[in-house]
């Protein structure tokens, strides 16, 4: 288990309200708990900044009425097949379909995958939620 260091912050008096509002509104029980997330948070973007692997889940909204989208995902999925691990299929109703794709991999091909599927003609909406594989988290 890590130690545990305290430390001061100076912060104005504006910010610091803002910060205790953010942290009501996001039902963190105190001030550091929520900088510990902070923290994790801008750590995550440095691995993703520096090309190391990472994990991420990347999501889909599209009418699967519409000609060929669900084959070229499946064929775009396929040229992916490193960096999937996983996918979820959903049928939200008679028209539209969740995709959900978890993977993992270098960000810069976690990223070329993401930006090729959204392009697709037919997806309503797509997003990439970045992630670490944990490993330099506490």
């Amino acid at each position: 288990m890590s130690k545990i260091f305290r430390f001061g912050v100076s912060l104005p008096k504006e910010l610091i309200e803002e910060f205790d509002k953010l942290i009501k509104n996001k039902k963190y029980n105190n001030r550091s708990e929520a900088l510990r997330d902070m923290i994790r948070q801008e750590l995550i973007k440095k691995e993703w900044s520096e090309n190391k692997e990472v994990v991420g889940a990347i999501t889909l909204i599209y009418n699967h009425h519409k000609r060929e989208v669900v084959n070229k995902v499946l064929d775009i999925q396929h040229n992916f097949q490193k960096e999937i691990i996983s996918t979820q299929h959903i049928h939200l109703d008679h028209d539209n379909c969740l995709e959900i794709v978890a993977v993992k991999g270098l960000p810069q091909l976690i990223i070329k995958l993401t930006d090729t599927l959204k392009s697709l003609k037919g997806i309503k909406h797509s997003t990439l939620s970045m992630s670490s594989t944990g490993t330099n988290l506490q």
